[in-house]
């Protein structure tokens, strides 16, 4: 039996909806803000041990994937002010916090028209090539500006963020990354296939070609940058040659992990009332160990190329589920690495300077410099 169903825009309500099961009765709130991005209350963080800390700096979608339920459950995108966001990073970093990752479902959206000091910047934020069902939007602090502007707390603390839109890439962020030591080189590229005609029934905006020339722009100015996607096999009347197609982005890139998943239609998505969902269960599942087989290799080849290479790494844990003595951390570029400590007693936070010795799909082996 459930007596309380809150929605995510209602957690300032939940006292009220607590008190309402007090009488006997059920409560419910599940709609949906225009403007509520918990800008002002500080999340509560359990573990004393971790010194990586997830930073919430928008909320909601409006791109409309056709698969896609997000925009649906978490409503109209609003951005977080940028003045708490970085209030909230500054305390982070006094308690000695060591990562940073920006969150957000749209996160490299960001737009922000609340009152700064901080000057807002009249420009879009849309790569070239890249289509939106909205109308393009001006004015406001853009991602770039608030990247800039964390990435100056602290030099010491690696910055991340996820899970962007490939059209919300412009120059200026690509450039941001390049120039900042502490803003790591590994970047969340959602792709979701490599088929025009798929990509094309799933409303994402671009084409392969528009995609691979992002790719291009962001291996120019970062030759050793880590990116890695997002999959979808059997999408709605996916063919085996946009199978093969998507296969073939996965190789063309050589993504350093992707996430595969095989297709599930979502009641109230675009798909569901325009599109049927005729590709065979066991042609997805296929489909989605092929697409898994081929990042593997490719993951492979990408951190096979890392041995013998110094890689500094940020120590996350101080014992493996292969060996009580080795410390896992990982490498700027977001391979977990397992290493042996000696004598040394090393902490979680820590950096410390290794070389590589050996890679798996997954795991680089490295020994203290």
């Amino acid at each position: 039996m459930v007596d309380i169903v809150a929605g995510p825009d209602s957690y300032r309500d939940l006292s009220r909806l607590l008190a309402v099961t007090n009488y006997g009765e059920n409560a419910i709130n599940v709609q949906l803000s225009l403007d509520e991005t918990y800008g002002d209350i500080q999340p509560v963080r359990e573990n004393p041990q971790t010194k990586q800390a997830y930073v919430s700096i928008m909320r909601g979608c409006e791109n409309m994937c056709t698969y896609c339920v997000v925009p649906l459950t978490r409503g109209k995108e609003r951005s977080r002010p940028i003045d708490s966001i970085l209030e909230e990073i500054r305390i982070l970093s006094d308690q000695g916090f060591k990562q940073v990752t920006l969150l957000g479902q749209n996160v490299n959206s960001y737009r922000d028209k609340s009152e700064s000091t901080i000057s807002m910047i009249h420009a879009t934020s849309t790569v070239t090539g890249f289509k939106t069902v909205y109308k393009p939007k001006s004015g406001g602090r853009t991602f770039d500006v608030l990247l800039d502007k964390v990435s100056e707390i602290d030099k010491d603390m690696r910055i991340r963020f996820t899970s962007p839109h490939p059209k919300d890439f412009p120059m200026e962020v690509i450039q941001l990354i390049k120039e900042r030591n502490n803003i790591c080189n590994q970047i969340h590229l959602p792709a979701q296939s490599g088929d025009n005609k798929t990509l094309d029934a799933m409303g994402r905006g671009y084409t392969v070609e528009t995609y691979l020339n992002l790719v291009d722009q962001f291996k120019k100015e970062i030759p050793n940058i880590a990116l890695t996607s997002d999959f979808i096999s059997g999408f709605c009347s996916e063919s085996e040659e946009g199978h093969q197609k998507t296969i073939d982005l996965i190789q063309k890139v050589g993504y350093s992990f992707c996430f595969v998943f095989p297709y599930s239609m979502r009641e109230k998505t675009k798909a569901h009332y325009r599109l049927i969902d005729n590709v065979p269960e066991d042609v997805k599942r296929r489909r989605h160990q092929e697409l898994k087989a081929t990042f593997r290799e490719q993951s492979l080849k990408f951190n096979q190329n890392l041995i013998g290479t110094e890689q500094v790494l940020l120590i996350e844990t101080l014992s493996t589920k292969r060996s009580e003595t080795a410390i896992g951390g990982r490498t700027d570029n977001g391979v977990k690495t397992i290493f042996e400590p000696g004598t040394n007693n090393y902490a979680v936070g820590d950096y410390v300077k290794t070389i590589i010795t050996s890679a798996t799909s997954q795991t680089l082996q490295a020994k203290i410099l």
